[in-house]
């Protein structure tokens, strides 16, 4: 297939699994690069009454799903976005939108002021090619007793005048921003988030039940108030249980605080649901605690992810990956994920996850905090085409992003 695809008129055929929708015998009609039908077979002769689509038969047990979504991503194939580095990031983006991760954002670790401030600048110019949804940046406000791969020598209470630098310097593509509500000035940093169109991320967190609970109310109420169309009015929590302290009877802490929140729909949640960073029968129970709507599935990958086992970077530290966990070198903490999106929905369901919730979360709901909700994640008339084509068994069979087909990946490569 070549890039002349995006000029067609053309239709797949398969299992369609869309956040809302799960249709055995559903066709896909895609014109340029937009969604201009997704329903039954039936309904699309009706629409079609002209023949003017090339419809591609896909072979039986095919499934048909939107292309997926990561709010939190450091890099792949070699790549590593806090690096700055334009060459490795594109190969990165290459890697990602090849593996089914049609849109992402790009996030940034805690780092030097002027490192973070360089490398926002490099990325919003591949945002603003529409390469890349945005920037996340995963610090610099975040607890020390909690900073896992974080470098504790550049974290620091929030600092206006950084954060006004760094929105500038990403050209008002940053989205997202992790944090630490425990920090001095933290409320003030929400409404200045806020204020620029970025949504806050609680996370790398010692803090108490009670002090969570009212930080992300009153982020939610900072969201809700800002009046912008398409905003979201849920807050986000920065990867739930790691990075924070785990869940006591007589000290619930962060976690607990989370849990309520989200079961009463009042946040999202991400999960790095790859088998690494949490327990298969967590991330089942999760989905039955408070439900696939207010969970986002991410990856937190990094350069490692497509690559084979050895050393690499995450910012300013060094990884090692072995057995495709990613440690740090210096003291074994984890330090990012080497999974991909497909990788991460597949471990999804086979935790007992049924497929339309794994779908969901990694589709309509992260669309909704990057304020796509009527852009991506959904087999939906008017949408973006990007979709992901799936046997049976979740494997990937094709991406199409945009309208245009993407080449497969080859298979993992050592690291020279």
């Amino acid at each position: 297939m070549t890039s002349t695809d995006s000029l067609k008129r053309y239709a797949l055929t398969g299992r369609l699994v869309s956040p809302g929708r799960d249709i055995t015998t559903g066709i896909v009609a895609v014109e340029g690069n937009r969604i201009a039908f997704a329903g039954d077979m039936r309904e699309f002769s009706f629409f079609d009454e002209s023949g003017s689509y090339e419809v591609r038969q896909s072979r039986e047990g095919t499934i048909i799903i939107p292309g997926l979504i990561d709010l939190h991503c450091h890099g792949a194939a070699g790549g590593d976005f806090p690096s700055g580095d334009r060459e490795g990031i594109a190969k990165a983006i290459e890697h990602l939108h090849r593996s089914g991760t049609t849109t992402f954002l790009a996030s940034l670790v805690t780092a030097s002021r002027p490192d973070m401030l360089a490398a926002a600048a490099v990325l919003a110019e591949f945002a603003q090619r529409g390469e890349i949804a945005g920037i996340h940046a995963e610090g610099p406000f975040l607890s020390s007793a909690r900073c896992g791969a974080q470098d504790p020598d550049f974290l620091s209470d929030p600092e206006p005048d950084f954060v006004d630098d760094l929105i500038d310097a990403s050209a008002g593509q940053l989205r997202t921003m992790t944090y630490a509500p425990e920090r001095p000035g933290t409320e003030a940093l929400l409404e200045q988030l806020v204020s620029q169109g970025v949504v806050p991320s609680l996370g790398h967190t010692d803090a108490d039940a009670t002090t969570t609970t009212e930080s992300l109310s009153l982020a939610r109420e900072e969201l809700a108030s800002a009046g912008v169309d398409g905003f979201t009015e849920r807050p986000t929590v920065t990867h739930l249980f790691n990075g924070m302290p785990p869940m006591h009877h007589r000290a619930p802490g962060p976690v607990a605080a989370c849990l309520g929140m989200a079961s009463q729909g009042k946040i999202i949640v991400e999960l790095i649901a790859d088998g690494v960073h949490l327990d298969p029968n967590m991330v089942r129970s999760m989905y039955e605690l408070v439900g696939a709507d207010s969970i986002a599935l991410v990856t937190d990958s990094m350069a490692a992810t497509g690559l084979a086992d050895g050393e690499y970077e995450l910012g300013p530290a060094k990884v090692t990956v072995s057995g495709g966990e990613a440690r740090l070198s210096s003291n074994g903490s984890l330090a990012g994920g080497t999974a991909s999106m497909l990788d991460v929905l597949r471990a999804t369901v086979a935790a007992g996850v049924e497929l339309g919730d794994a779908v969901l979360s990694a589709t309509k709901v992260p669309a909704s905090v990057l304020g796509l909700i009527d852009e991506a994640g959904r087999l939906h008339q008017g949408f973006a085409a990007d979709m992901l084509v799936l046997d049976a068994e979740l494997n990937l069979l094709q991406v199409i992003r945009n309208g245009e087909y993407l080449e497969q990946l080859p298979a993992v490569t050592q690291k020279s």
